[in-house]
């Protein structure tokens, strides 16, 4: 999860510059800050997105591959734009109670968080890939 913090902060930090760069030259300089519903509304939309579009991609994002961790549904398939969505929600949600749903695999059997359970979708952990011998 470190990993990918890293990178949807630098992806928040470029779109809402883009952004801004819009709403300064669209208004000749007029304004030059954004509103606060329209940089939440451009995170959200965001970090939505990077998710989203990685597990929908190969179930992955780039911290996930380091790792190798995959998201798949309970029949081990790839998620759907839907489940991928709700599983984005379900985090939000996981960790606005002050991070429940996160700890909450710690007590679980399934060792499942509660965005599992809501999109039901499991992250299973990859074999390893066998490496070049030296030689």
């Amino acid at each position: 999860m470190l990993y990918d913090t890293f990178l949807v902060v630098a992806l928040v930090a470029v779109v809402n510059a883009i952004a801004l760069a819009v709403v300064v030259r669209a208004t000749g300089g007029e304004q030059e800050v954004l509103s606060a519903p329209v940089v939440q509304l451009l995170t959200v939309t965001s970090v939505f997105g990077f998710f989203c579009l990685f597990w929908l991609k190969n179930g992955q994002t780039l911290g996930m591959q380091a790792w190798r961790i995959k998201l798949v549904d309970y029949n081990g398939n790839p998620p759907t734009a839907g489940r991928a969505i709700v599983r984005c929600c379900g985090a939000l949600l996981s960790a606005a109670c002050l991070g429940l749903g996160y700890l909450w695999c710690l007590v679980d059997r399934n060792h499942r968080y509660w965005h599992d359970y809501l999109s039901r979708t499991e992250l299973i952990l990859l074999p390893k890939t066998p490496g070049k011998k030296p030689g």
